[in-house]
């Protein structure tokens, strides 16, 4: 498990309920919580030699680095299924191959949207699990899951049926037997970033910055009854090198997916 050495305060605004929820999240991330006060983030963490700060405010729970501020928000899977509901295709779907009752495995979660959409997609009779080897990471994005609210049925209950699990992927993948779930999915964080995005940019301050290995989607192949799908910048040769010669992607995409087919195939 990837960890960084973090702290939990409040926001400025410190009341009772916010205070408790700190101690509570400290507790859980066996990390010091500390009162707020007057102090900036950059003096608390500097105090306490730490490089984040858990802040829990009435608007949200964040991570805040020197790379900025990082917390759970599905806008991009809430694009993606609105657009799936309008009756256009999402590319990740279709590399995929997945419908009603599969079955998959990310392997990468992050913030979790390839996973929420995949969970739409698959259905109340479908299974997906999310891994994430960034215990901040998973532990904000089970937290944003759990506290969504159910105004909008569809994204909540795609939300709701994702399982997260904090764990690295390598140790979780030997751990199954063969043909565990239909698809193994991953999304490393890219060698050349694609585009300036403020989300990404702190994800890459917590996440595991490890490429894929090729014992990695051996393992992958073996779970797999489908496919094995890894999603890759269009100009990266990440997938030629883990052995992909099947990549599927619109011809002007700036991702593609690198396709294997599993052992049920």
């Amino acid at each position: 498990m990837r960890s960084l050495k973090l702290a939990v305060t409040t926001s400025r605004s410190q009341t009772t309920d916010l205070v408790c929820q700190a101690r509570q999240i400290a507790r859980k991330l066996a990390v010091p919580y500390i009162g707020r006060g007057d102090c900036s983030l950059e003096a608390i963490a500097a105090a306490l030699e730490v490089e984040g700060i858990v802040v829990v405010s009435p608007q949200r729970v964040a991570c805040v680095t020197r790379a900025g501020e990082f917390f759970f928000h599905p806008s991009l899977a809430m694009l993606r299924i609105k657009e799936l509901n309008n009756g256009k295709t999402d590319q990740m779907i279709e590399a995929m191959s997945i419908g009603p009752g599969n079955t998959v495995l990310d392997c990468t979660m992050g913030l979790g949207t390839d996973a929420i959409v995949a969970s739409f997609v698959t259905g109340a009779c479908g299974r997906v699990v999310g891994l994430e080897n960034s215990e901040i990471i998973a532990f904000l994005v089970n937290r944003g899951i759990a506290a969504f609210p159910e105004s909008d049925r569809d994204i909540a209950t795609a939300l709701r049926r994702v399982q997260v699990i904090p764990v690295d992927h390598r140790e979780y993948l030997r751990m199954l037997p063969p043909g565990s779930f239909d698809v193994v999915y991953f999304d490393p964080m890219f060698r050349l970033p694609r585009r300036k995005s403020p989300a990404i940019n702190v994800m890459r301050t917590l996440a595991d910055p490890d490429s894929l290995e090729r014992e990695t989607i051996r393992l992958a192949l073996k779970v797999a009854v489908k496919r094995v799908v890894v999603k890759e910048g269009r100009d990266s040769s990440e997938l030629r090198r883990l052995g992909f010669n099947n990549v599927l992607g619109g011809r002007y995409a700036p991702v593609v997916y690198g396709v294997m087919d599993g052992q049920g195939v």
